[in-house]
């Protein structure tokens, strides 16, 4: 375990340190071993853009190119190879804190397709498809909380599979994201599934809904008072649902089975804005149970010179409700503005995933 103080702090305030990076060189450089000793991260996520960033350096990956060119692999089962075994490999690699948490954290998230964000049916094949091509246990599946989303969420649950839910930027989408999780277990529960085995997080996005806001704000106003105030508000008020939701008559009697609560994962807690603290986002959604998945240059900004003060959630969603009650009377429209997020995420993670499509089918071409 890390002797840094920040990030041991961190820690012990009830958050899960995980890296929101992966890639080949990672893994055989030893970088994420050395991660896991020294820098206190417990878990990995992975993303289309975060896969077509490592699958860009081509050298990494030459030899298993080349191998599957000469089998005659199209460029989808090459991606589904390539970012599989990476998986599967980093996996391994957290088996020893995923055993050691029971099975709360060692967790390495892989993404379905974004292509298939609007179509619940799809996405429900290709998250059993990969939790059964990766085949390790501490695999969590990644479905976007789309309305198309919510469904799959519940039948990939139901079918015993640990699912990191992606792309959630509102309160009111993040409580049906819950519920679709509550359906899901009562249903794996039917199905005859062992519900301990079953981990679930919510990655609820924080610096973008800062980026948005601030920009209509921006266009109101110089300088306005309200700036940076938004994304703090919105996670520590999907906080404040989190406590109720699994506090609930419905939970306890799930919990009574064996089954786990689903944790919120601060995603997007990279800063974007570089007047405010690059630890901001850290610092300041420091709770209880909660993940904080970072960039590599968060962690490290951390590790020097974060301000952990402990659990600064817990009990401000009055105060956080007032932010949104002034933002919606300076005239921002809320709605608009989680609905723009949601689409902008989906159309980010699809342009990644057309990239790396080019990217692999370029390196087999030159494979061949």
């Amino acid at each position: 375990m890390t002797t840094n103080a920040n990030l041991k702090a961190l820690t012990e305030a009830g958050v899960s340190i995980w890296l929101d990076d992966l890639s080949r060189q990672r893994i055989s450089s030893g970088n994420l071993a050395e991660l896991i000793t020294d820098q206190a991260v417990v878990g990995v996520t992975s993303n289309p853009t975060i896969f077509a960033n490592a699958l860009s350096n081509a050298a990494d990956y030459a030899d298993k190119v080349k191998d599957l060119a000469a089998r005659g692999a199209s460029v989808d089962d090459t991606i589904r190879e390539l970012t599989t075994a990476d998986v599967r490999d980093a996996a391994d690699i957290f088996r020893e804190v995923y055993e050691s948490t029971g099975g709360v954290d060692g967790r390495v998230s892989l993404e379905v397709d974004p292509r298939l964000a609007h179509d619940t049916d799809k996405t429900v094949a290709e998250a059993i498809d990969l939790w059964k091509a990766v085949d390790r246990p501490n695999l969590m599946v990644k479905i976007p909380a789309t309305v198309a989303g919510l469904p799959a969420i519940t039948r990939v649950i139901a079918e015993g599979i640990s699912v990191n839910v992606t792309l959630i930027f509102s309160v009111e989408r993040y409580e049906a994201v819950m519920d679709a999780y509550l359906a899901g277990l009562e249903q794996a529960k039917a199905n005859g599934h062992d519900l301990a085995s079953i981990e679930s997080v919510a990655s609820f996005f924080v610096s973008r809904v800062d980026t948005e806001i601030d920009k209509r704000l921006d266009a109101m106003q110089e300088g306005h008072p309200l700036r940076g105030q938004a994304a703090i508000a919105n996670a520590r008020l999907a906080y404040a649902a989190y406590q109720e939701v699994f506090s609930s008559e419905r939970w306890k009697a799930l919990q009574a089975e064996g089954a786990r609560a689903q944790r919120p994962l601060w995603a997007s807690t990279g800063v974007k804005d570089k007047s405010y603290s690059d630890t901001r986002y850290v610092d300041e959604l420091a709770a209880p149970n909660t993940v904080n998945t970072m960039p590599e240059s968060t962690l490290q900004a951390t590790a020097d010179h974060a301000d952990v003060r402990g659990d600064l959630v817990s009990g401000t969603a009055e105060a956080s409700k007032e932010v949104f009650d002034d933002l919606a009377a300076a005239g921002i429209d809320l709605d608009d503005v989680f609905i723009a997020l949601e689409t902008e995420g989906v159309d980010k993670f699809e342009k990644s995933w057309t990239e790396l499509l080019d990217t692999v089918a370029a390196q087999l071409e030159q494979a061949k």
